[in-house]
């Protein structure tokens, strides 16, 4: 069964941990729906080498209308995460158990809405202890996946684990 997908997103992505997901999920048959704060806005991945237009204004949107949420990372999460609609628009997702998917810095978002206590996750290296902090148990492995729900990876080497994961949840 298709999915929609909601995907936040902004510049300074890291562009395969966009890129390579939203291939994997749109081959699988689900959709996926970029927001960010301007609909229609281009926005560049950290490398270059990936360009996304934006489908959704974060205003517009409402997490009801969505199956699942997927964070790339990069630095765009730590942008997004201080802004508070992005925020609440992610904690919802983790409040009524909806899929999450977060690669790498994705997290962050997750810190902020203070939703990792008791739940098993990874990610980049540098935020592994921010996430302990926030209550986490981190794991150092290629994906984690807690309740069936959360599916939490490092780094884009983990990418492949990442989607294979990620696809068994939207099942």
């Amino acid at each position: 069964m298709s999915k929609k997908i909601a995907c936040v997103i902004t510049d300074m992505f890291e562009d395969v941990e966009y890129t390579g997901p939203a291939k994997a999920f749109k081959e699988a048959g689900h959709e996926v729906v970029t927001i960010e704060k301007e609909k229609g806005k281009k926005v560049t991945g950290k490398n270059g080498e990936a360009k996304v237009t934006i489908d959704e204004n974060i205003d517009d949107v409402n997490p009801d209308n969505y199956d699942a949420l997927f964070i790339p990372g990069g630095f765009s999460p730590d942008q997004l995460r201080a802004d508070e609609r992005f925020v609440a628009f992610s904690k919802h997702f983790m409040d009524v158990k909806k899929p999450v998917l977060a690669i790498c810095h994705g997290p962050q978002l997750l810190i902020t809405a203070k939703t990792l206590e008791g739940r098993k996750a990874t990610g980049f290296k540098s935020i592994q202890v921010d996430m302990e902090y926030a209550g986490a148990t981190v794991k150092d492995e290629e994906v984690v996946v807690c309740n069936n729900q959360l599916v939490t990876s490092r780094n884009p080497d983990d990418i492949p684990a990442f989607n294979r994961e990620s696809l068994n949840v939207l099942k």
